[in-house]
């Protein structure tokens, strides 16, 4: 399982571009799941549904299930987040993992680098980030590719021979 991550500044457009890459990368017949950090309080539940009332009623893990999904919630109650390997762990074996977020984890990522935010460039300070998706014509002197961030195909290219597949959607490593 290849793991690639997508970071850049609130608003510079990560999530619009994981969805673009993850739709090309599942048409070139690429096996793909995601994970995305926030530091915001997460609740996929609702007051009043079955699975809430369970949870707050103290259940460590509550399993929704349905003919179309599943999905299993556990509560951390003042436990630490677990790191992303720990996550990636309980995983079902795919091609590619697209992470967005997880910025100290140490796996390749791609920069989206808008000057307009009026934020510094990550990639000067980051040596995990292996290239930078803009929609800039110049940018300052930076040795790592440049791709133009509307140019989705061309983006997923570059990430399929960064993670060592070939075009068909098989590693050239395994």
């Amino acid at each position: 399982m290849k793991i690639f991550g997508i970071t850049g500044w609130s608003g510079s457009g990560k999530t619009t571009l994981m969805v673009k890459l993850l739709e090309d990368l599942i048409k070139r017949g690429f096996k793909v799941s995601t994970i995305k950090h926030t530091h915001h309080s997460v609740d996929v539940d609702r007051p009043g549904k079955d699975s809430f009332e369970h949870r707050h009623a103290g259940a460590h893990e509550v399993m929704l299930t349905g003919a179309k999904r599943w999905a299993l919630m556990r509560e951390l109650r003042g436990s630490q987040e677990p790191d992303m390997q720990t996550l990636l762990d309980r995983m079902e074996f795919v091609d590619i993992v697209l992470v967005e977020g997880f910025k100290r984890y140490l796996h390749p990522k791609l920069e989206i680098f808008r000057p307009k935010i009026g934020k510094p460039m990550i990639a000067a300070k980051d040596k995990t980030i292996v290239a930078i998706a803009t929609d800039e014509q110049a940018l300052p002197q930076i040795n790592l590719p440049v791709l133009d961030i509307d140019n989705v195909p061309m983006i997923t290219e570059f990430v399929i021979s960064h993670l060592g597949f070939n075009k068909r959607g098989s590693s050239d490593t395994t």
